[in-house]
């Protein structure tokens, strides 16, 4: 809130990194209210890994000098199974981290759990019920793609200040056991 008593928008970009394809969605939060802005992906080439890093690093600071976000969220990387695989997700994660970090944003991490107990009520929920409920809590026309839709999903949940939609069921929501029944 303002020191006049009004609400505030926020604007928040959500991310997810990925070293072929990063993620963004942009959103504006006015007290609950969630509106989209804008959503799409940062593509790297094929290439020297230095030139795919400054690609996302340059795509990022791009989409931040468009968008101008108050705040930014980022996914946190998962451990998988190949280990070359994480470290190169893990560089991807620190190019776009540092664009936001060098426009002198605030960047708060979120492990995959988290945005989809946020978004969904269910933190193992798979991709299609992320993108179904982004679609649904940002009123959008059609599904967004599986990386934008997981960068809005990232946003939404800082915007749940990261803790689910347990604050969301008194807006038209039943819960149990803390998972939204419906909206």
């Amino acid at each position: 809130m303002s020191s006049a008593g009004r609400i505030v928008a926020t604007r928040i970009l959500g991310l997810d990194p990925g070293l072929r394809i990063t993620g963004f969605g942009v959103i504006d939060t006015l007290g609950s209210q969630l509106r989209y802005v804008a959503s799409g992906c940062i593509k790297t080439r094929d290439g020297e890994l230095p030139g795919r890093l400054k690609t996302l690093l340059d795509g990022v600071r791009e989409v931040i000098a468009t968008y101008q976000p108050d705040a930014v969220a980022v996914e946190k990387v998962f451990v998988n199974v190949n280990p070359q695989s994480t470290l190169l997700l893990g560089q991807a994660r620190g190019a776009v981290i540092c664009g936001a970090v060098s426009c002198d944003l605030p960047v708060a991490e979120y492990t995959a759990l988290q945005v989809k107990q946020s978004v969904v009520g269910y933190g193992k929920a798979a991709k299609e019920q992320v993108q179904h409920m982004v679609q649904r809590l940002l009123a959008l026309d059609a599904s967004p793609g599986p990386d934008a839709a997981d960068a809005l999903a990232c946003a939404i949940c800082h915007a749940h200040g990261g803790q689910g939609l347990g604050g969301q069921a008194g807006i038209g929501g039943r819960r149990r056991a803390g998972r939204i029944l419906s909206l």
